[in-house]
């Protein structure tokens, strides 16, 4: 049975199609844009739309930017040697707050995870692969968990044979949480503390 309009239900399923939103958020947000200007639900829209038409994958690291290669990968600052590997772009942002690291980044975009249909073809594994050739050190930054231990040991066995120093974030952080949401001196104090991969 529909209380509302159509238009509003469709909102509120978009809505609540999205992480960590679920219906009675979808229901808030949606009237709580109802209730904006017609211009800010117009930047809103037209904000969305330059969101997907402009951000791409940048050439290197695979991180989220709006130029090509991203401001980090094209940093003279930066350690290019040293590769922090990660699950997804949000990893990098939390990793930068930190202000430890001053290395570049490769994003995996996920991890090894059959049940839920992410095989090794879909990450950006082969390209880690050619960019260890020329590193001197990858540091593996990959949350927590089985699918992530899975992915740091399939990443290993087929480094090996390079001559590159392979650590990972030391085990400061509990089981099952995610990078993003780790506090910074957890994250700060496990980047300083990696060890190396045996």
């Amino acid at each position: 049975m529909q209380y509302t309009s159509p238009t509003i239900e469709k909102m509120i399923e978009i809505l609540s199609s999205l992480p960590t939103i679920g219906k009675k958020s979808a229901q808030r947000l949606t009237y709580f844009l109802l209730r904006q200007p017609d211009e800010f639900v117009r930047q809103f829209a037209e904000t969305l739309t330059e969101l997907k038409s402009r951000v791409q994958l940048c050439k290197i690291c695979f991180n989220f930017t709006e130029q090509n290669p991203c401001p980090i990968c094209s940093s003279e600052n930066r350690d290019k040697g040293l590769i922090c590997v990660v699950e997804q772009p949000d990893d990098v942002i939390a990793i930068e707050k930190t202000n430890e690291f001053n290395g570049v980044y490769h994003v995996l975009h996920g991890t090894i995870n059959h049940l839920d249909g992410i095989s090794i073809s879909k990450l950006k594994i082969s390209e880690l692969v050619e960019r260890a050739k020329t590193a001197k050190e990858i540091l593996f930054a990959l949350n927590p968990s089985v699918e992530g231990e899975v992915t740091i040991h399939y990443i290993v066995n087929l480094l090996r044979k390079f001559p590159v120093r392979l650590t990972r974030i030391a085990r400061g952080m509990p089981i099952g949480t995610e990078i993003q949401f780790v506090d910074d001196a957890t994250l700060m104090n496990a980047i300083e503390n990696r060890i190396e991969i045996k």
